[in-house]
């Protein structure tokens, strides 16, 4: 099984193929965020990849960062946890304001993904 490093959290062993999103929330205890339910429509699940970063991304994915402007994070939402990875959780509950992290996450990537090279 592939190690998942959650800096501040920990190394956890997490199924390949489970959607990172699912895999901090459920395997790391981080109080992630995800307010649109994972559905890839608000970038409220960010990351920051310290080392492992799959080297692919769903069209989705790409298309809402290039829309936000947003560079050097990633969507765990649009993420399998694969290989080893390590990354910084900085989109959590924890001081966001917000009532709760969203909508559960469905275990499939949603929009159906389309994967493309990464950048």
């Amino acid at each position: 099984m592939p190690k998942l490093t959650v800096e501040g959290y920990g190394t956890f062993e997490v199924p390949a193929g489970k959607r990172l999103v699912l895999a901090l929330t459920e395997d790391a205890g981080v109080d992630q965020l995800h307010a649109c339910g994972g559905n890839c429509r608000c970038t409220t699940c960010r990351v920051e990849f310290v080392a492992g970063e799959p080297t692919t991304m769903t069209q989705a994915e790409k298309d809402k960062l290039a829309e936000r402007d947003l560079t050097g994070v990633r969507l765990s939402c649009q993420i399998h946890v694969g290989d080893d990875m390590t990354v910084r959780a900085i989109s959590r509950l924890e001081g966001s304001g917000r009532a709760d992290a969203g909508g559960a996450p469905e275990p499939d990537i949603h929009p159906e993904p389309v994967w493309v090279a990464k950048g």
